[in-house]
Parts: structure tokens; sequence; C-alpha cells
């Protein structure tokens, strides 16, 4: 997949496509959805040959920069979005930077820059609700005009809802479960774990002094941080053998050891003897144990870790 970072990247001549726009945010089974049936369309008999499908979205998220004190936090970061949007079959993503400049375009201006002389659109998919340009000042019924203006079709795809015809997938939804700890629901959404993606440094090393060495992730690290708890999930080393180790994993303040700082760390169930210090590290979480809480003693803490250790087992079916 071509991933591109400024429209001047997309080589001469590149096209016709098939374009959508998007932020994308976690990449989950509604996008996925629509964007592999956007491949599919690219693919179909009738379209030129060559006819690629190229996905179009921004970084920062648009809000970050209109109205940051509103703006979501980010269930994934720019690297495992990519990723993830590769795995649907796109044969490009444009990862446009959003700055004011970008932002003070008019719907028009955005149309024939991006989607007519960059990417040579034949068609342009859309959902109902779609607004672009400066102010949000282009819909749908702006997106449709400037189709017959400037030669292209546009389809729309209405909301991807779940098997029983409920709320429908979304990030909003995903993010929400998230940040009340429920990872298996927000794992039901994407269609897969949420992951988190960081480098590894050194913490207060107690984990080890109780017989549980943890990897603690860099404060800086990609991905939505889920609410407070205990985990099962599985850490991969991300240079290393494609190996998911399972892991008990425990988001918090270390309320025990009177701690301030929040921290998102991970012991590899079974495993004294892994130094993983400055490896990058993907973490991907399963499902929730239980919240953090604060032990009246050391005893009761490495008791209360070796249950975790036992059910993260249980449900990771190690």
């Amino acid at each position: 997949m071509h991933r591109w970072t400024d429209l001047d990247q997309v080589p001469p001549g590149f096209g016709p496509s098939v374009v959508t726009i998007g932020n994308f945010d976690g990449v989950h089974l509604g996008h996925r959805q629509v964007l592999t049936r956007m491949v599919a369309d690219a693919r179909a008999a009738g379209r030129a040959p060559g006819t690629q499908a190229v996905a179009v979205t921004f970084a920062p998220h648009p809000l970050q920069l209109h109205r940051p004190d509103e703006a979501p936090p980010l269930i994934t970061g720019v690297r495992d979005k990519l990723e993830l949007l590769a795995s649907t079959g796109l044969d490009a993503v444009l990862v446009q930077p959003y700055t004011w400049e970008f932002a003070r375009q008019s719907p028009e201006e955005f149309v024939r820059r991006f989607l007519v002389d960059g990417l040579h659109a034949v068609t342009v998919v859309v959902g109902r609700d779609v607004r672009f340009g400066w102010q949000n000042a282009g819909d749908l019924s702006t997106m449709l005009a400037l189709g017959e203006r400037y030669g292209f079709s546009v389809e729309v795809i209405d909301d991807v809802s779940t098997p029983e015809g409920g709320r429908r997938w979304s990030s909003t939804w995903a993010r929400e479960l998230l940040l009340l700890g429920d990872v298996a629901g927000a794992g039901e959404i994407l269609g897969r774990p949420h992951r988190m993606r960081g480098v590894v440094v050194e913490g207060d090393k107690r984990g080890r002094e109780l017989g549980f060495p943890t990897a603690n992730l860099s404060s800086d690290a990609d991905g939505l941080v889920p609410a407070d708890g205990v985990y099962a999930g599985w850490l991969s080393v991300v240079a290393g053998e494609p190996e998911r180790l399972p892991a008990a994993i425990s988001i918090g303040t270390n309320p025990t050891f009177s701690g301030v700082s929040r921290r998102v760390e991970a012991y590899v169930i079974g495993r004294t003897d892994l130094d993983l210090y400055g490896d990058e590290i993907l973490l991907e979480f399963v499902e929730r144990l239980r919240p953090t809480v604060k032990f009246d003693s050391i005893d009761d803490l490495v008791a209360t870790m070796t249950d975790d250790v036992a059910k993260a087992r249980v449900v990771l079916g190690v």
C-alpha cells in the first residue's frame, strides 16, 4: 500500500481512483465494511484497468485544531491506523496534515485540488453526513453537485449497525467503552483487541521484587489508555519474533504504594527472564479482570496478583 503524507507525493499520472475521506480512528468494523466494499468497487468489471482504491485521512484530528478542548483521545496512533487500513486491501492512503491552510480551503478548492487534480477520482465514497471545506460548508448535496461539474460519481454509504440492527458501529462508541474499561465490548466494535504501542521504560521495579516483573510503557505511547484496572491481554515485541506473549496488564497509579503518575505496565505470564527495556512493544487488551484497588498489605496485593494471573490464563486459554 502506498503511504503519502503530502499531496505532492502522489506520483504524476496516478489513477483513476475510487476515493473515500474520513478520520478512520480505530478502523472499526463499520470502517472496514465500507473500505473493503470500496476496494471491491475499484476492482469491479467495467472499471478502467489499474483503478486504485484510496483513503484520505488527517493528522492531527481536525478537532485538535478547531476545538482542542473537545478533541477526543485517539483510539489508534497513525502507524497502527495505517497498518489496519492496509489490511483492508487499499492501494493507497493519503495522511493529509490538518493545518489552518488546509482547513481554510473552500469545498470546491478541496475537491478540485485533492480529489480531481491530485487523485483523479472517478468515484467518491461518502456517508450521508459528510462535511468538508472551510467551516464544514460542504455537505452531500455539495459533493453531488461538484461530482457533476468535475465528472466523478458519488456513492453514498449508509451507517453500518450491529448485526442486531442496534447502535451503529462508531469510533465514539468504541472510545466510550474503552474509557469505561470494557475492552471486550470495544473489541467487538473494532473487530480485534484494542492495542497500544510504545517503548518499554524503567519503572520502580516493585513488580520484580514481588515476583511479577513488568514492562512499563512510555508515557507517550500510542493508543487510547483504557480505564484503570487489571486486564488480560497479549504483549508482542515489534522488532522481535512474531510471537504474542500472554500478559496481565495493569493500568493505574499503584495506590498501594501511594503512586501519583498513571502507568501502563504488563507482566508476561510465567516469564521472569525477559529484558525489554528500550524495546517497542504492542499491548492488546482482551478482557478487564478487575478495577484498581488499594490493598492494606503487600501480602494481600501479591495474593490478588497471583489470582489475576490465574484468571488471565483462563481468559487467554494458556
